[in-house]
C-alpha cells in the first residue's frame, strides 16, 4: 500500500479565480435579492398566507440533509474502520460543515427578522422541534470542527474515534429532527406521518454521498492528482444502497397515507391531479432520483463508466431537489382541514388548493446556499489539507496489487 498524504491545493490558476469569482457573482446575486426582499417585504418572493415555506426553505433543507448525510463518508472511515474511505474522511468533513453553513445561511436571512438570529441560537425551548434543531445544528458543525482538528493533529489522536462516533449519531439526530419538523405537524395532512423522520435519514444519506462523490471526481480530474476506479466504485455502491433503501421509504410513506382515509385525499392531489406538484413527483423525484439512478449504478452497460455513475450521482441530487419541492410546497398546497366533517367557506380560500408562483428574486436568494457552500469547499481546500495527494487504487485498497 502506497503512504498516503494531503496537500492543499496551490491556488493560482485562472480557472480557480474564474470559479471563485462565478461562486461571488452568484453569492451577491443572492445577497442583493435577500436586500430587496428585506426593503420590500417577503411579498416579493412569491410568499402568501398559504406558502409560507417557499424555494429557499426548500433549498435550505436540502443542503442540511446534504450536509449531515456527507459526514456518513468520513464515519464509515473512522467509526467503522473501513479503510477505503479513510482518504475521503478530511474531505467529507468539510464538505458536511460547508453544506450545513450554507444551508442554514438562508434560513436565518428567511426568518424576517435575522438580527434576531442570536435570540434563535441563545434561546432554545426544547418542546418546540423548530427550536431545538437550532442547538442541533450547532451542535453538529462544533463536533465536526473538532473532528477535523482532531484529524489534522495526531497528539490527540486517540480521541478522534469517540469525536466521530458523537457526530455520527448527532447527524442522525439533526436529520431526524428535520423529519420530525414535518411529523409533528398535525395540521398538514402530507406531513402527519412518524415516517417522514427515517425517510429523511435515509435521504441524507443519498444526498450527502452523492455530493461527496462529485466533489472527488470533478475535483480530483481538475487538478489532475490520481484517481483510481475502486474509490468510485466504493461510493457508487454505497449511494447505490442509499437510494434503493430511500425509494423503499417513499414507497412506505406513501402507502402508509394511503392506509389512512383522511390523507387519501391529500395523496391523490400529490400523486395524481396536482399538476406541477405531482409531474415534479414523478418525473423529478421517482424518474431522476431513483428509477435512473438504480439503473445507471447496477446496469452492467453503465455501472463501470465513471461518466454514468457521475450522471447517476447528479439525478439523485436534482431528484433531492424534487423531493424537498414536493414535500414543501406540494404539502402547502393542499388546504388545511380547518373542521373536519365540515365545509368552509370565506374570501379568503379556504379549502381551496393553492397555486405557488415563485419569482425571480426568490430563486436568486434560494440559491444563496449553494454559491456560499462552493466558496467554503473551494478556499477550504486551499488553505488546509483536505485533499490527499492520490487516491490511487494502491493508496486506497491495502490491499491492492499491480499487475
Amino acid at each position: 500500500m502506497t503512504e498516503l498524504t494531503f496537500r492543499e491545493i496551490e491556488g493560482r490558476s485562472i480557472s480557480y479565480w474564474a470559479w471563485l469569482g462565478v461562486l461571488g457573482v452568484f453569492a451577491l446575486a443572492g445577497m442583493g435579492s435577500f436586500a430587496y426582499i428585506e426593503f420590500a417585504g417577503h411579498g416579493v418572493t412569491g410568499m402568501t398566507n398559504q406558502f409560507v415555506w417557499c424555494l429557499g426553505h426548500v433549498i435550505s433543507i436540502f443542503m442540511i440533509l446534504s450536509g449531515v448525510g456527507a459526514f456518513v463518508i468520513a464515519a464509515a472511515g473512522t467509526v467503522f474502520n473501513r479503510s477505503v474511505y479513510k482518504p475521503l474522511a478530511p474531505l467529507a468533513g468539510l464538505i458536511a460543515v460547508a453544506l450545513l453553513m450554507g444551508g442554514l445561511a438562508v434560513t436565518g436571512f428567511d426568518l424576517g427578522r435575522p438580527d434576531r438570529l442570536t435570540l434563535a441560537m441563545t434561546n432554545v425551548n426544547l418542546t418546540s422541534t423548530l427550536s431545538s434543531n437550532i442547538m442541533r445544528y450547532q451542535g453538529f458543525i462544533g463536533l465536526v470542527l473538532i473532528y477535523l482538528w482532531l484529524l489534522m493533529d495526531w497528539r490527540y489522536a486517540r480521541w478522534m474515534k469517540p469525536v466521530a462516533i458523537i457526530a455520527f449519531l448527532w447527524s442522525l439526530s439533526v436529520s431526524t429532527g428535520v423529519g420530525l419538523e414535518f411529523a409533528f405537524l398535525v395540521a398538514r395532512e402530507a406531513y402527519d406521518a412518524a415516517v417522514m423522520a427515517p425517510l429523511m435519514v435515509a435521504s441524507s444519506f443519498m444526498y450527502g454521498t452523492a455530493v461527496v462523490l462529485l466533489v472527488v471526481s470533478v475535483a480530483f480530474r481538475v487538478l489532475g492528482r490520481p484517481l483510481g476506479e475502486k474509490i468510485i466504485n466504493r461510493l457508487k455502491r454505497l449511494l447505490a444502497l442509499f437510494v434503493a433503501v430511500g425509494a423503499y421509504m417513499v414507497f412506505v410513506h406513501y402507502l402508509t397515507m394511503l392506509y389512512g382515509a383522511e390523507h387519501r385525499d391529500m395523496v391523490a392531489f400529490l400523486l395524481v391531479h396536482g399538476g406541477a406538484v405531482t409531474l415534479t413527483f414523478w418525473i423529478g423525484q421517482v424518474l431522476c432520483g431513483l428509477v435512473l439512478p438504480l439503473i445507471l449504478f447496477y446496469a452492467p452497460a453503465f455501472s463501470r463508466s465513471e461518466p454514468a455513475i457521475l450522471t447517476g450521482a447528479a439525478l439523485v441530487l436534482i431528484g433531492g431537489l424534487a423531493h424537498m419541492y414536493v414535500v414543501l410546497i406540494g404539502g402547502q398546497a393542499f388546504p388545511l382541514d380547518l373542521f373536519p366533517g365540515f365545509a368552509a367557506s370565506s374570501s379568503f380560500g379556504d379549502g381551496a388548493i393553492g397555486s405557488f408562483q415563485p419569482t425571480l428574486v426568490e430563486m436568486l436568494f434560494a440559491a444563496l446556499s449553494i454559491p456560499i457552500a462552493g466558496i467554503l469547499v473551494s478556499l477550504g481546500i486551499k488553505f488546509f489539507r483536505f485533499l490527499p495527494e492520490s487516491l490511487a487504487d494502491e493508496v486506497v485498497d491495502p490491499h491492492h496489487k499491480t499487475a
